[in-house]
């Protein structure tokens, strides 16, 4: 964490610190794990949204009271055959969010996997948040929202349904994290 002075707009100086975070996100394909990124860093959304290969890296910076944090964003693929990467890019991250879909219930049984996964092996102190993405498609939901919340409890984990779609609580699952 550095601290620097910076010039205000009326002369005046104001220490404010910089927080560097490293974010990766977790969850199976096609739950919309890059939307939400595009959508909070570019204020995009793709209704035909590429596959992931790998990880792609983004980088969002947010100012909460007088901290900057700047997000070092990890999207990585959903695929199984990159399971085995995923230990790479969570190993020293500071907070993780573990993405499912509202509408498909088998993505919020792997999201749970995954969250055992980041308890197990990523930091003692890493922020995990439940993401269950494409809250926009209410009428086709087979993950009810009182069930997430209760896991999400039950684990001390932060929980937000999101679309990235419409930008529902993507911003806000961000700065919660940044909190």
């Amino acid at each position: 964490m550095t601290s620097r002075g910076a010039a205000r707009p009326n002369g005046q100086s104001q220490t404010s610190k910089i927080c560097q975070f490293k974010l990766v996100l977790l969850g199976e394909s096609a739950v919309g794990k890059s939307s939400l990124v595009l959508r909070f860093v570019k204020g995009q959304f793709h209704e035909y949204q590429e596959s992931t290969i790998g990880a792609a890296f983004l980088t969002q910076s947010v100012c909460l009271d007088d901290t900057t944090v700047k997000f070092e964003i990890w999207d990585t693929a959903g695929q199984e055959r990159y399971h085995s990467l995923a230990p790479m890019y969570y190993r020293g991250a500071q907070a993780a969010i573990v993405v499912y879909d509202i509408t498909n219930q088998e993505t919020f049984a792997r999201a749970k996997t995954w969250v055992k996964e980041l308890q197990r092996q990523a930091s003692p102190s890493i922020v995990i948040a439940l993401a269950g993405n494409k809250a926009d498609l209410a009428s086709k939901r087979m993950v009810e929202y009182e069930e997430a919340q209760a896991y999400a409890d039950d684990n001390s984990l932060l929980f937000m349904e999101t679309s990235a779609k419409t930008a529902m609580n993507v911003n806000d699952l961000f700065l919660a994290i940044g909190e």
